[in-house]
């Protein structure tokens, strides 16, 4: 079974880690199909017939993104608003069409796990922070999983430490 990535990242030339994942998960086509909101729709202008096509044809579905100001970078939003419809992602006519699916965050950050703590610069888990994206997946019916986080790659960029998460993003994936 295929699994569906959906990348999410406006600046895909310049990252250092989602781009690795990105070019890791493309090694695989047998088992994942990656599709970049921002490279198929760099005018932000979704064909949403094709978007929930492609949600109904897999059964596990992982949106991947730098945390980005919080939250996700922009565009997912935006595909959020557009293409979870009424009647076709919820709703009592014929909704749903996404129940069941597992569904899962693989997120980067640049600060270490200690910064998002009640004691840390942030204040707040990443739990407590993603839980936006968790109470959308419910509504929607999916199965949620929790979130594969990769975090400190602003204070340690090395390439030994960008490679030491693909297998661990992999294997993530994999088990989900």
């Amino acid at each position: 079974m295929k699994i569906l990535i959906i990348v999410i990242h406006p600046h895909m030339e310049t990252s250092i880690i989602n781009k690795r994942w990105t070019e890791e998960l493309n090694k695989y086509t047998e088992k994942y199909t990656v599709h970049e909101l921002y490279k198929e729709y760099p005018d932000g202008v979704f064909n949403i017939e094709k978007e929930q096509k492609l949600i109904e044809s897999y059964d596990k579905i992982i949106f991947q993104f730098p945390f980005y100001w919080f939250s996700s970078p922009p565009l997912l939003k935006k595909w959020f608003d557009e293409v979870l419809l009424y009647g076709w992602a919820y709703g009592s006519k014929s909704g749903y069409k996404a129940g069941g699916k597992k569904i899962a965050l693989a997120i980067s950050t640049g600060i270490d796990k200690e910064g998002f703590s009640a004691s840390g610069k942030y204040k707040y888990t990443m739990k407590e922070l993603t839980r936006p994206f968790e109470l959308t997946f419910e509504y929607i019916k999916a199965d949620y999983k929790e979130p594969f986080v990769f975090y400190g790659l602003e204070q340690n960029p090395s390439q030994e430490w960008i490679e030491k998460s693909v297998p661990l993003y992999l294997d993530y994936i994999n088990h989900l």
